[in-house]
């Protein structure tokens, strides 16, 4: 029985949610997404242990709220995707290192990170909300041929700059200021962008090599 006594929703307490999140924040950072569980983000905000069903529906949803409650990746992909389509690589990429550099809204961020791999259910979530989030907003703002391998191209290349700066921590580029990161794989993400402007039977084969450009 939950140490509160109560039973229910709370009512007259539109804070009950607010109340819910701050306790999961700051048990999710203490001890890690599996070690956390319901009935103790439940007693720790001194509320029911049915409303965090009621209002998350489960362990997932209530870690997906908490650590984006502060700022959602998501929110800011969506702002850094309108604009100059011309200058969207470095804006996204900007956007989110301040995101995740930010002690306040990173730390959330960095703890999700690392349950990924704690949990595969909790991996397919985020998959699920970069398919929805980027992808797919990137997708439909492209033009020409094979739209969504390109924005899939573009993803890996973001993920990966954020896996290796925020949770393998691999030197140089965990310690880059974000304006150098931004400078150094901009190029990249915006090849990655661009259509194949070769002929649709030309498309499966590998680059030709010119003559006389590889060395002995």
């Amino acid at each position: 029985m939950n140490k509160s006594g109560r039973r229910g929703r709370r009512t007259g307490s539109p804070d009950t949610r607010d109340q819910i999140l701050t306790a999961a924040r700051r048990r999710f950072l203490a001890d890690g997404y599996r070690a956390v569980t319901m009935r103790q983000i439940a007693a720790e905000a001194d509320v029911d242990l049915a409303l965090l069903s009621y209002y998350y529906g489960s362990k997932k949803g209530l870690f997906s709220a908490a650590v984006t409650s502060s700022a959602n990746p998501a929110d800011v992909i969506a702002h850094a995707l309108e604009g100059d389509p011309a200058a969207l690589p470095q804006r996204v990429l900007r956007d989110l290192l301040v995101l995740w550099d930010d002690p306040v809204t990173g730390a959330p961020l960095k703890a999700m990170l690392g349950s990924i791999a704690q949990d595969p259910a909790f991996a397919d979530l985020v998959r699920e909300m970069l398919e929805r989030e980027l992808i797919t907003r990137l997708m439909t703002r492209l033009e020409g041929v094979d739209a969504r391998k390109r924005a899939a191209a573009f993803c890996t290349q973001v993920a990966g700059v954020v896996v290796t700066r925020y949770l393998l921590r691999l030197e140089p580029v965990a310690s880059m200021p974000s304006d150098e990161i931004v400078r150094l794989f901009t190029p990249a993400l915006r090849d990655a962008l661009q259509p194949d402007r070769r002929p649709p039977a030309a498309r499966g084969r590998p680059p030709t090599t010119r003559r006389g450009s590889a060395r002995p």
